[in-house]
C-alpha cells in the first residue's frame, strides 16, 4: 500500500499549514485511505471522506494498532459527494484537500471554496488519453487537456504534470494522468 509519490514532497508544507491554520487535510473519496494514512503517520490531522462505509471502517482498522494520539488525528466522514442538489463541502474548510483518482466536476467549485486561503490542493487523476490504456473510459471521469491547470489558474501552482506515466498498479503498464499542487491565494496579502 504505497502512498502517492506526489504527497511525499509536500509533507512539511502540509504539516505547517495544518498547524498554522488549525485545520485538517481532507482526503476526498479516500477509498483505502492510503494517502491520508501516510499523513496521519506523520502527525498531520486528516478527515477521511468516502461514500463507502466499509472503506472508512478499513481505514479505522488500519489505525487500530496506532497510538491514541495518532488515532485522534483521524476523523471519518461518510458522505456521497455525487448526490444531486447537495453541497457537501458547503461551510466546511480545510488547510488542504487532496483528491486521487476521482473526478466529479460539479465538486470543483466546492473544493476550491473549502480550502482556506493560503491552503493547498493536491489533485491527481486520469486524463482523456487514459481510455486507450484501460479504465476508466467514461469521459465524465477523465480530464480534458489542461483542464486541471486551467481550473486552478488563479492559484499559485507549485507543480503540475500532464502525461503518460508508468503505472504503479500492476493491472496496466501505463496510465495517463494529470497532477497539480497549488496554493490558494491569501487575499489578505
Amino acid at each position: 500500500m504505497h502512498h502517492s509519490s506526489l504527497i511525499g514532497g509536500y509533507l512539511e508544507q502540509l504539516r505547517r499549514l495544518s498547524a498554522e491554520q488549525q485545520g485538517r487535510v481532507l482526503d476526498l473519496a479516500c477509498g483505502s485511505g492510503r494517502n491520508g494514512l501516510y499523513l496521519v503517520e506523520n502527525d498531520i490531522p486528516v478527515t477521511f471522506a468516502d461514500v463507502n462505509g466499509e472503506a472508512l471502517e478499513q481505514v479505522k482498522q488500519s489505525l487500530s494498532s496506532a497510538s491514541t494520539d495518532k488515532q485522534r488525528l483521524a476523523q471519518y466522514w461518510l458522505v456521497d459527494f455525487e448526490q444531486t442538489n447537495t453541497i457537501p463541502l458547503n461551510g466546511k474548510s480545510f488547510a488542504a484537500v487532496m483528491v486521487f483518482r476521482y473526478l466529479h466536476r460539479p465538486l470543483f467549485e466546492q473544493i476550491k471554496a473549502a480550502v482556506t486561503p493560503g491552503g493547498m490542493i493536491i489533485y491527481e487523476t486520469f486524463t482523456q488519453q487514459q481510455a486507450q490504456f484501460g479504465r476508466p473510459k467514461n469521459p465524465d471521469f477523465l480530464l480534458k487537456p489542461s483542464e486541471l491547470v486551467e481550473l486552478f489558474d488563479d492559484w499559485s501552482i507549485l507543480y503540475s504534470f500532464e502525461g503518460v506515466v508508468n503505472s504503479t498498479d500492476n493491472c496496466h503498464d501505463k496510465q495517463s494522468i494529470a497532477r497539480i499542487v497549488a496554493i490558494k491565494p491569501d487575499l489578505a496579502q
